[in-house]
């Protein structure tokens, strides 16, 4: 609130994410706050035309009955913006005619409106995109704080390791779903739990008529809704899911729920410093918006898993696609896209699960569901680079070893936990600064 520019705030991001949530709690920092809810015929009554904008302002005080003295701040926040592509529009006249009103804006299906804008306002509006939990948040919300704080302090504590790892195997589990984690939170039971996965994931299913142009379009949706669970490696998108559906129906499908996050293409690249170019001819895998929801499209309710009872398998998959997770919870801005690296050549292929750029060069991420695993496919990256740093994702301690490849190239080995994956930066700032010589 303390922006110089106060451009209104749009917060993009997946459903049930909690984008209004924060909204709301952040009002309490205002004198006075309005929501509207374009979902509600009433409100999104009042973007039939462009309005003007001082006059606009007026009439919602008016309606809320919020008498705002001089000097009072007010904050007003447009929900399900996309109802009405012409409010997204609008956003540039509250931004350069009521410069005292803060406004922010959200949207689930955002995506599809913006291309009926008829005039963006490029410039006058930030983004800020909005994700599940985080581990961190995660903690936070379940009332762990100080195993959060343990976080902070590299390395982290040999006494706190295993607590810290048992509390990851749980997010593992349930995902950072908000509603979920706050049942959570709040005693549910796990049979508790899978039931507001359900009404999540079916609230995704309903959302098909949406996503789709037509009944051909959202036939094909829900048949990638239904099976892409089953797909557990890289694919091809000719037939997808065992159907008959061609290679141009199923990739304009997955790009709709791409566009949505709710499943993501991750694509994977050959670059070997940035920037990084995705090789679109080249097989990609799929990412889901939260762990939790790959549990339970996949079958596998909380009961189950708090049980242990998982192939090793399946928790490499868990592992690699919360890792992930993680590392897009690291970013704001709504465009980022996650890449694993791949070699595919007759004499050697490899594939690093994730390459992220941090500062000049890119970093392999070396994901493993237990404490060993090899590191061929790591091995091939730092000799092509040269790089001096790779980095293992595994559930073990932290530790820095350096390493010799099979072609006689030696670099530093940073073993993380898989809890510290989103805190990637400090380990990797912590490496630089205790490198074995």
């Amino acid at each position: 609130m303390d922006s110089p520019t106060r451009r209104p705030l749009v917060l993009r991001g997946a459903r049930q994410v909690g984008k209004s949530s924060l909204v709301r709690g952040f009002a309490s920092n205002f004198d006075h706050y309005i929501e509207l809810n374009l979902e509600l015929e009433k409100d999104k009554r009042l973007f039939t035309t462009l309005p003007d904008a001082k006059k606009f302002v007026e009439a919602v005080q008016a309606i809320h009955g919020v008498d705002r003295k001089d000097g009072q701040s007010l904050l007003l926040f447009i929900d399900e913006i996309q109802q009405a592509p012409i409010a997204i529009q609008f956003l540039r006249y509250l931004y350069e005619k009521t410069p005292n009103v803060h406004v922010i804006a959200a949207g689930s299906l955002l995506e599809f409106a913006l291309g009926k804008v008829k005039s963006m306002p490029v410039g006058r509006v930030e983004y800020i995109a909005v994700h599940p939990l985080s581990f961190e948040e995660y903690l936070i919300w379940t009332g762990r704080t100080s195993l959060q704080k343990a976080l902070d302090r590299l390395p982290v504590q040999s006494l706190l390791h295993e607590e810290i790892s048992e509390a990851f195997e749980e997010y593992m589990i349930i995902g950072g779903m908000p509603e979920v984690v706050d049942a959570k939170a709040n005693g549910a039971s796990p049979i508790e739990l899978s039931r507001l996965h359900g009404i999540i994931w079916n609230t995704y299913m309903d959302d098909v008529e949406r996503y789709g142009k037509n009944e051909s379009e959202r036939n094909v949706l829900r048949h990638i809704l239904n099976t892409a669970a089953g797909v557990t490696d890289r694919f091809s998108f000719a037939n997808f899911g065992g159907s008959n559906f061609r290679s141009r129906e199923v990739s304009e499908a997955l790009a709709a729920l791409d566009k949505a996050r709710v499943i993501r293409i991750v694509r994977p690249t050959k670059s070997l410093k940035p920037p990084i170019v995705p090789e679109l001819r080249a097989k990609p895998r799929l990412q889901w918006l939260d762990v939790g929801l790959l549990n339970y499209s996949s079958g596998i309710g909380p009961e189950t898993l708090f049980n242990g009872d998982l192939s090793d398998q399946y928790r490499g998959r868990m592992a690699l696609q919360v890792v992930t997770q993680e590392l897009i919870a690291q970013h704001e801005e709504y465009g980022y896209e996650p890449h694993f690296w791949i070699r595919e050549n007759s004499n050697a292929n490899a594939e690093v699960d994730l390459v992220t750029q941090m500062s000049l060069d890119l970093v392999p991420l070396e994901v493993k569901s237990g404490s060993h695993g090899r590191l061929r496919s790591l091995h091939q990256f730092v000799e092509r680079t040269q790089s001096n740093l790779g980095i293992r994702i595994f559930n073990s301690e932290l530790s820095i070893d350096r390493v010799t490849t099979p072609q006689g190239f030696d670099y530093q080995l940073l073993s993380i936990p898989l809890y510290g994956v989103g805190t990637l930066s400090r380990y990797i700032a912590f490496a630089k600064t205790k490198m074995v010589n």
